[in-house]
């Protein structure tokens, strides 16, 4: 079986030579030995079987390239994107009458994900639930120190019993080691006080939706400031971060959200930390969706990340 699969065929929408849009400029690879020739590298992850509430997450990858081919790539303040390539999606090891457990699809995206940071590349995951973010973000921590920006409404610190869940991949992370975290956009009343406490004892900073709203530039500036000590920093995305209105279609939509005019303008000063060394959109179920608007916002997150990253390197 290929590690990848090929699903969707880059092309622009728009009839106007001048309109170049990510359908015309992201170019497929074949192969991760040709990764390092470009500025960032797409790996789509068509996997919800871990989600806590809601499923469809499976077919974000999808819907996130659909949306993003018609997106232009001109960003008035960094100019247009640099060289983005697509490396297809994961071949996860499913088996319909015993199907794996998700610690063994999390290994097996593990080996996948670290082959992607080797080769140089700065990869961006397109998800898929958020259970996959440990294999994407753990390879760094063979590096040195790690720390992870997470925009989200939940912090995603349960404990792990069973098999792991969408809910605890940064449990995972510092089990392994994981040196800083912050999570921006949290919302009250949707994080136990045990699990609050958890993140708070082990020096991680938890900015609320409330604060983003008040000072969006000063929330990213916190979370940035509780990363001092990493060499590298990964940065997620999931879509609940956003309120509910603006992006119905994910695991847990509910109100009190950022906009996505705060979630954009925040990414695009995380994406200017010259240590960042990862990034991923998770939590885009088209079928929960409404007018497509989950998938817009994420693969416009997508673009204004990559338009900063292009910029600052």
């Amino acid at each position: 079986m290929s590690e990848f699969t090929r699903t969707f065929e880059w092309t622009g929408a728009s009839s106007d030579p001048n309109d170049e849009q990510f359908g015309d400029a992201v170019e497929p690879v074949d192969s991760l030995d040709a990764a390092g020739e470009y500025d960032a590298v797409l790996l789509g992850e068509p996997f919800d079987r871990a989600v806590i509430g809601r499923k469809g997450a499976a077919d974000g990858p999808a819907a996130l390239r659909e949306a993003l081919a018609s997106v232009k790539t001109h960003h008035f303040d960094a100019g247009p994107v640099g060289r983005v390539a697509d490396a297809g999606d994961c071949a996860l090891p499913f088996d319909a009458a015993e199907p794996p457990t998700v610690e063994t699809v999390q290994r097996h995206v593990g080996v996948l994900s670290e082959r992607l940071h080797d080769a140089d590349a700065f990869p961006v995951f397109l998800g898929g639930d958020n259970s996959l973010t440990y294999p994407n973000a753990a390879p760094l921590l063979d590096g040195g120190s790690l720390g992870v920006v997470n925009f989200d409404a939940h912090l995603d610190v349960r404990e792990v019993r069973d098999d792991p869940t969408s809910g605890t991949p940064y449990r995972q992370l510092y089990d392994d080691g994981l040196d800083a975290y912050a999570c921006v956009g949290a919302r009250h009343f949707e994080t136990s006080t045990e699990y609050a406490e958890f993140v708070r004892e082990r020096g991680g900073e938890i900015v609320t939706a409330e604060e983003v709203v008040e000072d969006s530039v000063s929330a990213v500036d916190t979370a940035l400031s509780a990363m001092a000590d990493a060499d590298a920093v990964y940065v997620s995305v999931d879509l609940d971060v956003l309120d509910a209105a603006a992006a119905p279609g994910v695991s847990a939509p509910t109100p009190g959200g950022v906009t996505t005019r705060e979630l954009f303008r925040m990414l695009r000063l995380a994406a200017s930390d010259d240590r960042v060394a990862g990034f991923e959109v998770v939590e885009c179920a088209p079928s929960l969706d409404r007018e497509n608007l989950t998938a817009a916002a994420g693969a416009r997150a997508i673009a204004h990340f990559l338009a900063a990253l292009g910029g600052g390197r």
